[in-house]
């Protein structure tokens, strides 16, 4: 067959984005160029690769055999090139990351003290925000990659679930709740309750979430960052509804995490990375590091 890798990544590609018009944009190529590209492809396959009279085109029986028995040999071929390029200009470039700040430990820390290690001439910068901050920093390209919570649906940004971890109560060591194994919504005094800015996702899920009496959702303490939330329950001010990560961003002895048995609310974070531009070489060790310690396929 004269088959070479460009229609295996052709195919891929319009496999991974769903349309033609996007996998084009992502190879570089016009979408004509693609399609002529498939044209060939199924000529010499004998037989159609995707379905047109679906919107969007979908992969027929005999393309999804051939994609699936061939991805492990394009992400082989995509790691053996980033190794590659790895010891070129991702060893001594710039890699901007964004993250909420209850993701900076874990699962941020760790990936980026990987490729410190890896790689001495690497700079970093880590901006922290609110995950609707962090997706436009991304879409629009003052950060390669964020760690963040679900953003507004964008075609210009790509949402990748790698981490979720279950709220609880958080409180300081010596709080009469600390000591118990588990404790119940009700069990909480609203007076205590520290809030987090309307704007983080945290205070969003809690307040769409039908199992938060309303007086948990309001507090009469409001913090603008999960930081500065921590800092004050650790001084005694009160406590606050966390997911259990967040509670654990110092690993401070000082703080407890309480299961809560009447609520079943987690916290998802998402590796947000654009999807109308090629991510830089730091910012693909970034991703691959991220993997290494356990990344996307942390999930659920």
């Amino acid at each position: 067959m004269n088959i070479n890798l460009r229609h295996i990544r052709a195919l891929h590609a319009i496999w991974v984005h769903g349309t033609f018009a996007r996998a084009a944009q992502d190879m570089g190529v016009v979408p004509s160029a693609l399609t002529e590209t498939i044209r060939h492809f199924e000529a010499e396959a004998g037989g159609p690769l995707f379905d047109r009279s679906q919107r969007p085109p979908a992969p027929t029986a005999l393309a999804l055999t051939f994609l699936q028995e061939t991805a492990p040999l394009i992400e082989g071929l995509d790691r053996a090139m980033l190794r590659l390029q790895v010891g070129g200009d991702a060893a001594a470039g710039v890699l901007t990351i964004g993250c909420t700040p209850s993701a900076i430990s874990d699962p941020v820390a760790p990936v980026l003290a990987r490729l410190r290690k890896a790689h001495p001439g690497l700079r970093l910068r880590v901006h922290d925000d609110i995950a609707e901050h962090l997706a436009r920093g991304v879409v629009e390209g003052a950060l390669d990659l964020a760690v963040a919570g679900r953003a507004l649906h964008s075609d210009d940004l790509r949402q990748t679930e790698i981490l979720r971890d279950p709220f609880g109560l958080a409180c300081p060591a010596g709080h009469p709740l600390a000591r118990q194994q588990s404790a119940g919504l009700h069990d909480i005094d609203p007076d205590e309750v520290i809030v987090l800015d309307p704007g983080t996702g945290t205070q969003q899920l809690l307040a769409t979430c039908p199992a938060v009496p309303a007086a948990l959702r309001n507090g009469a303490i409001e913090a603008h960052s999960t930081i500065s939330q921590l800092c004050m329950i650790r001084a005694g001010l009160g406590v606050a509804l966390l997911p259990r990560n967040a509670l654990m961003l110092f690993g401070d002895p000082a703080l407890r995490f309480v299961p809560l048995h009447d609520l079943d609310l987690w916290r998802v974070l998402y590796l947000l990375a654009p999807t109308r531009r090629k991510l830089s070489a730091p910012a693909r060790t970034f991703v691959e590091a991220l993997k290494a310690v356990g990344g996307p396929e942390r999930g659920t």
